[in-house]
């Protein structure tokens, strides 16, 4: 995989990755269209990252369907140029570890005392809080696969989701701010050994489906969508050379936030699931109108949720930037929520800007 970048690299375009666990829907080929506007070149990792599951997690039943997902990304506008879908990154050969991915007898690393794996990226005020009560090691798994990503596929932009947005927060402090126009093919990365964790080279698909993008790009760093991108903070905390662009939630026709687990909901499950999005478009409308106190904003979200059969894991208001929670909204703020319909737990937010 990095000789791959490092060989565009060598041909003076830019890369961006689009890091995914696989089981796509219309919100990561969105990541991907937003991808062509910035970058020569397109990656796509598709890797279940068991280090960010507890044992008593999905992993084992997180949905998969590689297939589906290639011609799903075959059908993306302008296609993409590579999927790295790597069996186990914490794997180094000196342990028994099961492949990454869903399906029967995956386990957690945590459950196999990491897999030989004992070094991780912390963002510990941000994964305070929120997903962080109840799922104490996601962060610190996110925040470290992302890191190996970064440092394997070597990428100019990386593209996530704000659906989860304390994962989107939290990866602010990992990336150094993007100067447009500065070089990025200076630094010096240690790269791991990926000789043994990468997939046969069939597996390491590349499609030449570009129109004509390379002679745009440099007219694009420097032009103003880039200055209106947030900076992931691990990105900037560990000094990468990296461009992280958050990207608006995308939604079925019903308002339900899309989500590779949804698959897991019944019918009469969804239906009630879509009581978050109701609720929370409920609180953005009586903020704007004048309800600024955070307490009567979160018991409307939390009666509308309960009362539609849904179990509340948390419902704050939040911070943009910092993610502490606020008692009055006087400024930019995120009403983030967390709630079970069955087995499913499902996440959502909703930015407030007054």
């Amino acid at each position: 995989m990095t000789k791959w970048s490092r060989s565009m690299r060598s041909q003076s375009k830019l890369i961006a990755l689009v890091p995914t666990m696989g089981y796509l829907h219309q919100g990561h080929l969105s990541l991907i269209k937003e991808a062509h506007k910035h970058a020569n070149v397109i990656a796509v990792s598709i890797y279940v990252n068991p280090g960010q599951f507890s044992p008593n997690e999905d992993l084992s039943t997180y949905p998969s369907d590689f297939q589906g997902d290639i011609q799903k990304l075959m059908s993306v506008p302008g296609g993409i140029d590579v999927v790295f879908n790597p069996k186990n990154l914490y794997d180094y050969g000196d342990s028994d570890g099961g492949e990454s991915g869903g399906g029967d007898g995956v386990v957690s690393c945590i459950e196999k005392s990491g897999l030989g794996h004992e070094s991780w990226v912390r963002v510990e005020k941000l994964e305070k809080g929120l997903c962080g009560k109840s799922r104490p090691i996601f962060f610190r798994g996110v925040a470290t696969i992302v890191t190996k990503l970064f440092n394997i596929v070597e990428p100019d932009f990386a593209l996530f989701g704000k659906k989860d947005y304390q994962q989107w927060r939290k990866l602010h402090h990992e990336v150094r701010k993007f100067l447009p126009g500065a070089s990025t093919h200076a630094l010096v990365h240690i790269i791991p050994n990926i000789s043994m964790v990468t997939v046969p080279l069939a597996s390491l698909i590349g499609w030449k489906m570009k129109m004509g993008l390379e002679s745009e790009m440099n007219s694009r760093i420097n032009g103003s969508k880039l200055g209106e991108e947030k900076i992931l903070e691990p990105v900037r905390d560990l000094d990468f050379s990296i461009k992280v662009i958050g990207c608006e939630i995308t939604r079925e026709n019903d308002g339900l936030a899309m989500s590779s687990r949804n698959v897991h909901l019944k019918p009469e499950e969804r239906e009630k699931a879509l009581s978050i999005n109701k609720s929370l478009s409920k609180a953005k409308s009586e903020a704007e109108n004048g309800q600024v106190q955070c307490d009567k904003l979160r018991n409307l979200v939390i009666q509308c949720i309960t009362e539609a059969g849904g179990t509340i894991d948390y419902a704050e208001i939040v911070d943009q930037h910092s993610l502490e929670k606020v008692e009055f909204i006087k400024g930019p703020v995120v009403f983030c929520v967390a709630a079970l319909f069955g087995k499913v737990r499902l996440i959502d937010n909703m930015e407030i800007n007054l």
